[in-house]
């Protein structure tokens, strides 16, 4: 079959040749030969083979693999192929703090963006009983992190990214939440609370919550639903902070038995353990979309199930070809082999179906495709494990035992216990922001579509912002078949009610056993109690995480049509791929 010109807009071509253009590749085909040439090394005498299939796989942009894979792999440079890491256990001695800082720098100089959890470090004003100093507190480290991140370009024209996360519990934890209110510090970081279920039902209860901190005397204590307020007044005000909802990570967690979980890589989607990585890659759903606008318009499972076992062969063989900023790195990859599969271009998809997103048919639609792909990912993870062996840390009583397992179909539990699996996680949603940019313009990750026609201001490698007119993918398609005009289902994310982005996330986290990185944006008159009310909602729909963008002074507007962009810590220029 003959693909079309790789490239129709000219901010696809710009992406390519600023972020994933290796020297004296001639075309976007010459990337994708490199890539499958780098990912199939480890295949042996077999080695010629798959690097067709990954070739295939990779053709037309039908699998788009995180950044660092298509910007590193086969290059020789030292860089990582993993998109992001959450970094060690930060311990509350200055000479460990700043040995954190070493890792954290060194992995930003290879390519890849970091979360920390800051809640091992003390409060402001506890007193060190070593050396009777007065601790300043994690927010004033972060500060120090932040500058780090400001000097360093982590590759070319793709700015450095980090997550910050702390403690619902911390002493600490009402400076966090303000911390970005001013708008000149903390841009480097996105910044998530953790949330717990006794915090949820505190606040639930109006019950008194106390601060606490390990050798700290007198904790003190507040009302639960005063800093549950503060923390939606900080989103409503400045777009953050995030929560994360930790004990639903932990409950679902197939290796919870070994880790908690309690930071997350930049943007959300993979929630890690002390220097765990993200090994991304998402599948572009508006590749699988047969007869496109037509009443016999369809989704095919079987050619995206196809897709989804060879992706997960290439994202298993990324983590034996890539080099690791540190060594710790390389044994946490290697002991748990987790790769995020997810999706991309699903509200594309959508209108190409001829299916509202804001609809129960586009909300079944897509939990039936990430159901094909968490089915097909286990069956070939465990294909895997019988041709290459299962990850090294398996144990298939608690593996089998976690929530998500629970939920897996019967015959798959059954290969499991009979052959084990070659990765602890299989799949995550990533925002695919960038990724979805040189796929011609396709809607990112599970987002709405922003808008028909929107401009976009991209980084170049000179450090200058070029502003491209963009016109979205499947309007593209709609206007070269049939002239001018919208597509019927075609409907724009200011169109679309704050609650179907939350139904849209819950229809498809039962079937995720990472997470769903996921923006509800909402208008900037947004009442205040029913942007609150999302976030209540979010964590009654079991979803693992929630953010909710209001445009404000402070951050401004994520994209423009066509007024300009301020920048974001995970915009394009810093998002995980």
């Amino acid at each position: 079959m003959t693909s079309p010109p790789p490239f129709r807009m000219e901010i696809s071509r710009h992406i390519w040749e600023t972020r994933y253009r290796a020297a004296k590749e001639r075309d976007v085909h010459a990337t994708w030969q490199r890539v499958a040439q780098a990912v199939a090394a480890v295949e042996g005498s077999e080695h010629a083979q798959w690097v067709e299939r990954f070739c295939g796989l990779l053709d037309g942009f039908r699998f788009l693999p995180g950044g660092r894979i298509l910007a590193g792999a086969g290059t020789g440079h030292r860089v990582t192929l993993f998109n992001c890491f959450v970094m060690g256990e930060i311990a509350d001695d200055l000479e460990h703090i700043f040995e954190a800082l070493k890792e954290g720098a060194l992995t930003m100089q290879h390519g890849g963006g970091i979360g920390y959890d800051f809640s091992t470090l003390r409060p402001a004003g506890m007193v060190a009983e070593a050396t009777g100093s007065i601790a300043s507190g994690p927010v004033s480290f972060m500060h120090i992190w932040d500058a780090m991140c400001a000097t360093m370009l982590s590759t070319g024209a793709r700015r450095g990214a980090m997550m910050a996360t702390l403690r619902c519990d911390h002493p600490d934890i009402e400076t966090f939440v303000d911390a970005k209110r001013n708008p000149a510090v903390l841009r480097h970081f996105n910044l998530s609370v953790q949330v717990s279920d006794a915090f949820m039902a505190a606040v639930a209860q109006d019950r008194d919550w106390p601060l606490v901190f390990p050798g700290l005397a007198g904790a003190r204590t507040l009302k639960a639903r005063a800093l549950w307020q503060r923390i939606l007044r900080a989103a409503y005000d400045t777009a953050e902070p995030g929560v994360l909802f930790v004990d639903t990570i932990n409950r679902d967690n197939t290796l919870a038995h070994r880790e908690t979980l309690t930071a997350t890589n930049p943007c959300g989607e993979i929630p890690l353990p002390p220097y765990g990585a993200c090994d991304l890659g998402s599948l572009n759903l508006t590749a699988f979309v047969a007869s496109p606008f037509d009443t016999d318009a369809r989704l095919d499972l079987a050619a995206l199930g196809d897709a989804a076992t060879l992706a997960v062969r290439f994202l298993d063989n990324v983590i034996d070809v890539s080099r690791y900023p540190l060594p710790a790195q390389a044994a946490q990859a290697r002991a748990t082999r987790r790769i995020g599969l997810g999706v991309t271009g699903l509200a594309d998809a959508l209108v190409m179906l001829g299916l509202d997103y804001d609809s129960d048919a586009a909300r079944a639609l897509a939990a039936t495709a990430m159901q094909t792909l968490r089915d097909t990912a286990y069956r070939a993870s465990i294909g895997l494990a019988r041709e290459k062996g299962a990850f090294p840390t398996f144990d298939a009583d608690t593996f089998l035992a976690s929530g998500f397992a629970c939920r897996l179909p019967p015959d798959i539990r059954e290969a499991i216990a009979a052959h084990g699996i070659r990765n602890s996680h299989l799949l995550a949603i990533a925002p695919a922001g960038t990724i979805s940019l040189l796929a011609n313009n396709c809607s990112s990750g599970i987002e709405p579509i922003f808008a028909a026609e929107a401009e976009r201001r991209v980084l170049g490698t000179d450090g200058r912002y070029r502003t491209h007119r963009v016109l979205d993918h499947a309007c593209h398609l709609w206007r070269r078949q049939r002239g001018d005009g919208l597509p019927p289902a075609f409907v724009e994310a200011r169109q679309v009610d704050p609650l179907a982005h939350l139904q849209m996330q819950a229809a498809l986290q039962p079937f995720v056993d990472n997470a769903i990185s996921k923006t509800i944006n909402v208008a900037a008159d947004i009442p205040f109690e029913r942007f609150a009310d999302l976030y209540r909602q979010a964590h009654a729909l079991g979803l693992k995480g929630c953010t909710v963008f209001r445009p404000n002074p402070v951050t401004g507007a994520i994209l423009s049509a066509p007024a300009t962009e301020r920048e974001q810590c995970c915009g394009i220029e810093r998002e995980a791929d």
